[in-house]
């Protein structure tokens, strides 16, 4: 996917960073043409897979370039991924990738860099199709199910995993969902709505929030996308700059749960173990699913999107869920 927060680095830099990674005897040929390539499916950081001298494959995944202005809560997103792959290695059993090398030092390049090992696996959000109706029943669930293990992560407040976070979670989801509605003013995002009706909805709902008071680690970005399966089994959960502590209801695999444009979560919910939302469930969960559509409205003008297919396409699901709300457009 295009984005101009893609921050892409010359073969020169490219060859640097392995050096310092890897050392220089793994510095791929020279006369070699086809040692790195562009993984070109990811919508925020630019990721290359390359080939060391010895034939191990890795990924190099860097940041966005200082210079792009990228929403509020996507600031210090690579240090978030970094934390959280701490965090799921050593507390959960689910399988994300590890961290070869990591540098934040900004002399080789403008951003902060970390090389990985290249996970050979099916992305599920491209061979879904391909499967069997049964194998991927079989995915989802068990993606409900690691992500009800890395949600029992317990934290100390609420918000950011390095903190300092806030003490109760309708603090901390009204700034979140405020700056998201900050970064579209500023941008002067069109909505569709105006921005206080979306406010006035946050508000009229937000006591519902004040039943979640217990931190725990929320991945947030788990779509089928950041999902590598082989033969059928989950092999390998990846992109988790977007962690945080919060409400475990607030996952992707929820969604589904207020608009069907989300696909089917039957499966997920089975692998999670999660009841029959109650009706204050049901409440708070409408909010992270208008939280979602936000960013996913707002952020096509940050990412330098130069065609329409996603805004529109995410235009609609605010329609549909601000007329769950009982609001027309404005």
């Amino acid at each position: 996917m295009e984005s101009i927060t893609k921050n892409r680095q010359s073969p020169e830099t490219l060859r640097a960073m392995i050096a310092r990674a890897y050392g220089a005897d793994q510095l791929p040929d020279a006369e070699s043409q086809d040692w790195v390539s562009e993984l070109g499916h990811g919508w925020f950081n630019v990721a290359y897979r390359i080939r060391l001298r010895d034939g191990r494959q890795v990924v190099l995944k860097i940041a966005p370039p200082p210079h792009v202005e990228v929403m509020t809560y996507e600031r210090g997103a690579m240090a978030v991924e970094l934390a959280a792959l701490d965090l799921i290695g050593k507390h959960t059993s689910v399988p994300v990738p590890a961290v070869d090398f990591a540098d934040r030092s900004h002399d080789l390049c403008d951003a902060d860099y970390f090389f990985m090992p290249y996970i050979d696996a099916g992305n599920l959000g491209i061979i879904k199709d391909t499967l069997a109706p049964q194998e991927l029943d079989a995915c989802n669930k068990a993606l409900g199910a690691a992500t009800r293990e890395l949600n029992g992560i317990r934290g100390r407040a609420f918000g950011p995993l390095a903190g300092p976070g806030d003490p109760s979670w309708r603090a901390c989801f009204l700034r979140m969902i405020g700056d998201v509605l900050r970064d579209g003013e500023r941008r002067a995002v069109d909505l569709g709505y105006d921005y206080d009706l979306v406010r006035d909805v946050v508000a009229t709902h937000a006591d519902s929030l004040d039943e979640v008071t217990e931190p725990r680690f929320v991945e947030w970005d788990l779509w089928d996308s950041n999902v590598m399966v082989r033969d059928g089994r989950i092999v390998c959960i990846i992109d988790h700059e977007r962690a945080f502590y919060g409400d475990p209801l607030i996952e992707a695999g929820f969604t589904a749960t207020d608009l069907a444009a989300f696909g089917d979560s039957t499966a997920f919910l089975r692998g999670y173990g999660h009841p029959e939302l109650t009706h204050t469930e049901r409440r708070r969960r409408r909010l992270y699913t208008l939280y979602l559509i936000l960013i996913m409205i707002i952020e096509t003008d940050y990412r330098g999107h130069t065609d329409t297919q996603q805004y529109d396409w995410a235009r609609e699901r605010l329609h549909e869920i601000m007329a769950l709300y009982g609001k027309d457009r404005r």
